[in-house]
């Protein structure tokens, strides 16, 4: 392995163009010319999988995402506290995600275009549709990813309708803090309500449920005022395949709160995440839906539904939502 640096943005556009990196790891704030700018100018000259590493704060948080929108295929939190003492977990972990970001397929960040912010629909919120769904859930949308997911999340929530006859669960690897502006930003631009999860939060129809970045996200059964309401339970359990939150641990929750109401999405990511909790899900008789390769940035997740034959369908990211419709009509 060769690894080299930058002393600035200027100078590692400089370097990858002359040098040509099979990734580049990028920091979101940088002297002479900012990270964003870099990644830009990367992304139309010579694209290049890129990873961000970013501090929390609620204005490095939005760049990240920006920087998702620009092309950028993973983030990394910048350590916080002792800097020793965070080194060695921090140093496997960008060794992880740089030889995963080394497998992306940048020609399919072409298939995620942004969309436009939500013209909210006359008369009528987000908040108040959901306020008048009282009766109990008829389907659950549940959905998987990690490398490349953000911009796949927001090309298929912005595509789903305000009054979808389901509630929406999603599990995205990403640290502590990024899931927040994550969900405010899809919030912002989708028909749906789109929040950060939270403990004791009712899953209701018309409402996208984040899970929040170092929590497993799982749906439990509760009594409330005598009824019988599904609601979300947060841990810090133990990562599992190397993450927390988990598609697994999601998916296997619903399985059998839900049976065969269920419909949940693998979407591109490295590794095996969700396969297990689908079998699950089948089991109890809820569809499971693989994203094709042809729309992938990293084909590891849905590859291995497929390789199970666990996936009911193999649907491209853009014909996703138009199937999820048809399926829950």
């Amino acid at each position: 392995m060769v690894v080299g640096t930058a002393i600035n943005g200027k100078n590692g556009l400089e370097k990858v163009m002359k040098l040509r990196p099979d990734v580049v790891l990028l920091d979101n704030v940088m002297p002479v010319l900012d990270g964003l700018k870099t990644l830009a100018c990367i992304m139309k000259e010579q694209p290049t999988p890129i990873v961000i590493v970013s501090s929390l704060g609620e204005r490095a948080e939005e760049i990240t995402l920006t920087a998702f929108e620009y092309g950028a295929v993973d983030v990394i939190e910048k350590p916080s506290g002792i800097l020793s003492q965070s080194m060695p977990e921090m140093a496997e972990e960008i060794c992880r995600k740089v030889r995963i970001a080394s497998k992306a397929n940048l020609k399919n960040l072409e298939c995620m275009r942004d969309s436009e912010p939500l013209n909210p629909e006359k008369g009528e919120t987000k908040e108040n549709r959901v306020l008048k769904k009282a009766a109990p859930v008829r389907n659950i949308l549940a959905i998987g990813a990690s490398t490349g997911g953000p911009r796949a999340l927001e090309k298929l929530i912005c595509s789903l309708p305000g009054e979808l006859p389901a509630a929406v669960l999603v599990v995205q690897h990403m640290p502590p803090g990024f899931t927040a502006s994550l969900s405010k930003r899809l919030d912002a631009k989708s028909a749906l309500r789109v929040k950060e999860a939270q403990e004791g939060d009712r899953v209701e129809e018309g409402t996208v449920l984040i899970a929040p970045g170092n929590y497993h996200m799982e749906i439990v059964r509760n009594k409330v005022n005598s009824l019988e309401k599904e609601t979300v339970h947060l841990s810090c359990g133990p990562k599992e395949l190397g993450s927390r939150p988990s598609v697994n641990v999601l998916f296997r929750s619903i399985a059998p709160v839900y049976g065969s109401r269920v419909i949940s999405l693998v979407l591109t990511g490295m590794n095996c995440d969700g396969a297990d909790g689908a079998e699950e899900i089948k089991k109890m008789g809820g569809k499971v839906i693989a994203e094709a390769r042809i729309s992938c940035v990293v084909y590891g997740m849905p590859g291995e539904i497929i390789k199970r034959n666990l996936a009911d369908l193999v649907l491209p990211l853009d014909k996703m939502a138009e199937e999820i419709i048809r399926i829950i009509g």
